[in-house]
């Protein structure tokens, strides 16, 4: 039988992929760090307490193990977390790797990366609303221009795993683009859709790349299970919108008045200065960032024909992701931290 052991399951990503490999039969190991997640089929989980660090713990876990999908990692834009950036997602997948290398039967790898990690464009494309910005995986990437702390962490990860293909680990990896899925209301991407729901007035212009998690998933199993692929990664994204339509679509779901007001350039840049310097002086995580304050401002579009050709999937339409995640956290009440809802 197949055993499986998932880093990072009280994530958005983890807590849906966990239910999806039990139902598919799989023995399921998982790490955690404080308590175990609330989630689909946690029962049914052997759950690992410890560090992504841990070097003897790992080693240990990974005993008997198969396949491993590493989606543990960090996603932080505030200056305060570059060193836990560099420890989780650069140190963390280096001792994963390294684990399971040292196993002595085949262990497979899944390695989650993200499009942050990812180089220049490959072309420049026209649509509705402008130029953007085409990248997919042939993409390189320059250690010279100014990425943020966060995009550095994942791309250095993605070193790691690279190192352990070259040393003969069986590995593929993903990158997905922003994960949609209902979980905890102050988290990951729902806090988008709890702006939304919270009516507020303003928005920032520019779009987002976006994929339904139950696609991700989806995505992965099929990598790892049914394709004997290795060294390669594979951009995971359903497709790009004005952050404007996203947030509409939202809020008519709920049944919430839609933000009418764009936040000019000028704003923003003063704005995330202003946190800069509060943040500075008072040690607290600031409220918006350079990153985030100029995020999406430069449109790019993540282009996934090759898993699509790879594994025959075909994404969800936003509209039916935002309709399944807006009637999901209707029904839990949100805000409800620690749920998470999978089906």
């Amino acid at each position: 039988m197949l055993m499986v052991f998932v880093t990072g399951g009280s994530g958005l990503l983890g807590s849906f992929l966990i239910p999806a490999l039990v139902a598919r039969g799989y023995s399921v190991r998982a790490l955690y760090r404080q308590q175990v997640p609330v989630i689909q089929q946690a029962d049914k989980v052997e759950w690992v307490e410890g560090d992504l660090r841990d070097t003897i713990l790992l080693r240990t876990a990974l005993a008997g193990v198969t396949h491993v999908f590493h989606c543990a990692g960090l996603v932080s834009y505030a200056p305060q977390d570059e060193a836990k950036l560099q420890q989780i997602n650069v140190e963390g997948t280096a001792v994963v790797v390294d684990a399971c290398l040292e196993q002595a039967s085949h262990v497979r790898l899944c390695h989650v990366s993200s499009v942050a990690a990812l180089g220049g464009p490959s072309v420049v494309r026209k649509n509705s609303w402008g130029a953007n910005v085409v990248v997919d995986e042939t993409a390189k990437w320059d250690l010279g221009a100014g990425h943020n702390a966060y995009a550095t962490s994942k791309y250095f990860g993605e070193l790691e795993v690279w190192r352990g293909i070259s040393e003969g680990l069986s590995a593929v990896i993903v990158n997905p683009s922003l994960i949609l899925g209902p979980a905890d209301w102050k988290r990951s991407s729902t806090r988008l859709f709890r702006y939304a729901h919270q009516e507020h007035a303003f928005y920032t212009p520019g779009s987002l790349n976006y994929v339904d998690v139950r696609d991700a998933v989806e995505a992965m199993l099929r990598l790892t299970f049914q394709s004997e692929v290795t060294g390669q990664r594979f951009i995971l994204s359903g497709g790009t919108v004005p952050l404007r339509d996203f947030l509409l679509q939202a809020a008519e779901c709920f049944g919430k008045k839609p933000p009418t007001v764009a936040v000019p350039t000028w704003a923003a840049e003063t704005i995330w200065r202003l946190e800069h310097v509060r943040s500075v002086l008072t040690g607290a995580r600031p409220l918006i960032t350079k990153d985030t304050a100029r995020a999406g401002r430069r449109p790019v579009v993540y282009e996934a024909a090759k898993v699509e050709t790879a594994t025959g999937i075909q994404f969800r339409p936003l509209a039916e992701t935002i309709q399944w995640c807006c009637a999901s956290l209707t029904a839990a009440n949100q805000p409800s931290p620690g749920v998470v809802i999978a089906s």
